[in-house]
């Protein structure tokens, strides 16, 4: 049996998957100011921790990538999403911050491959024109995944203990690399319909549907000029991101004074607004290509220029007295940011071949991550003795950098003459 729209079914699939990823890292947020106090665990050492994930998964990244190029989407995603459920639900066994930052370590490394293949899966499954769009969707998984986890660990706190979370999350990662490994297909091997397998493949850049496709090469990647503009990128966005997902609970608990129920109320706020600018950002890049009159690429561009701007918002946190004022400013934060982080993964699918593609995003990631890894670092020092609000002012003229950097060093591959433009990212055919 033919299934239309196959490409759209397999961004869901995909996207649940991102959601456990995120799921599984943003439970220790949630966790952390129960965790602290039974542990004994101070904010610095609380700190130590995040990084140990960060830098596990920021080194890991590029080796994922890697990985997934040479042996295959299907399988190479199976293989990491099994072990970050195990690692996951091991996270349960911490009895002190050395155990915890270790086991979260091998978190870290094991969730590498999320993004490098879910990067890949888009641009193998779709046309250029639709790429922001399907990414935009895949990419709300990773905000989904942070909203869920507040009120999953509160319940499980207060119903048993916070070991419970962890325990769940894994379990629900393992349910689902079962149906990744029963379900997901590449597009010659799927019952997809003649007619959509020719429009993503009609629909692809030229260095992307080569016959013989240029394989993966470190070295290569890494001298490209375009990875050089994600790459720096990253290294200046990802701090806001993974800021906001390792410090918002204790920002609200510490600062704000909100108690655990009321942060299981609000905290999944900033992450609900990322889904938003997530899927927003994602269709936008086709109305700015349609109506301005500019390429994809420069669409892109002009995406994560506005999500940078944003960001201006979470800046202005301090100058609120009202909590709910300042969960407002980080819910534009989230907007914001997950808008322009899915236009630079875009830029990425754009500019490099189907059999490199998940390297340069696990290149560009591991940098990314080490970036945010000496922000972490810095912060969980300067936040005890500055404050919050001086953070967040950093990490927006951080995006607003880095949108600054893919403006005027990124630069647009050759694309097929024959490109069309679609004013929402999809085909009559693909509307069925």
């Amino acid at each position: 049996m033919k299934v239309k729209g196959m490409r759209w079914w397999i961004v869901c699939l995909l996207s649940g998957g991102l959601v456990i990823n995120y799921l599984a890292r943003n439970t220790l947020s949630v966790a952390a100011p129960t965790m602290m106090t039974q542990l004994d665990i101070s904010t610095e050492q609380y700190s130590h921790i995040v990084i140990a994930w960060q830098m596990a998964y920021a080194f890991m990244q590029p080796v994922a990538g890697y990985v997934i190029d040479a042996i295959g989407t299907k399988m190479g995603l199976a293989i990491f999403a099994l072990a970050w459920s195990a690692m996951c639900a091991a996270a349960a066994l911490a009895t002190g911050w050395q155990s915890l930052a270790f086991l979260r370590g091998l978190l870290g490394f094991t969730e590498a491959a999320g993004y490098p293949a879910g990067v890949k899966v888009v641009t193998e499954w779709f046309p250029a024109k639709e790429r922001s769009v399907a990414i935009g969707w895949f990419n709300i998984g990773s905000s989904l995944g942070a909203l869920l986890a507040p009120p999953l660990v509160v319940w499980s706190i207060l119903n048993s203990g916070w070991q419970l979370a962890f325990i769940v999350v894994g379990v629900l990662g393992g349910l689902w690399t079962l149906l990744w490994i029963w379900l997901y297909k590449r597009p010659h091997q799927s019952s997809i319909s003649d007619a959509e397998r020719a429009y993503i493949l009609e629909g692809q850049e030229a260095h992307f549907s080569d016959a013989v496709a240029e394989k993966a090469n470190w070295k290569k990647t890494i001298t490209k000029r375009n990875f050089f503009a994600v790459g720096l990128a990253r290294v200046l966005s990802e701090p806001a991101w993974q800021t906001f997902n390792a410090w918002i609970p204790l920002f609200l608990m510490t600062e704000r004074h909100m108690n655990i129920k009321e942060i299981a109320m609000f905290a999944w706020l900033p992450f609900l607004a990322a889904d938003l600018g997530s899927v927003l950002g994602g269709y936008l890049s086709p109305v700015f290509h349609r109506y301005l009159k500019v390429s994809l690429f420069t669409s892109r561009k002009l995406v994560m220029l506005t999500g940078s701007l944003c960001m201006i918002g979470p800046a202005c946190v301090g100058l609120v007295s009202s909590p709910y004022a300042a969960i407002a400013l980080l819910c534009a934060g989230g907007f914001a940011h997950q808008m322009l982080s899915g236009a630079l993964y875009s830029i990425t699918s754009d500019s490099f071949g189907k059999n490199e593609v998940a390297t340069a995003t696990g290149l560009a990631g591991m940098f990314g991550f080490l970036g945010a890894a000496l922000f972490t670092l810095v912060f969980g020092i300067m936040v005890t003795r500055i404050g919050y609000s001086p953070l967040f002012v950093v990490l927006a003229i951080f995006d607003i950098v880095a949108a600054c950097v893919i403006l005027t060093v990124a630069r647009e591959a050759t694309r097929p003459a024959a490109s069309t433009i679609e004013p929402t990212g999809t085909s009559p055919e693909a509307a069925v």
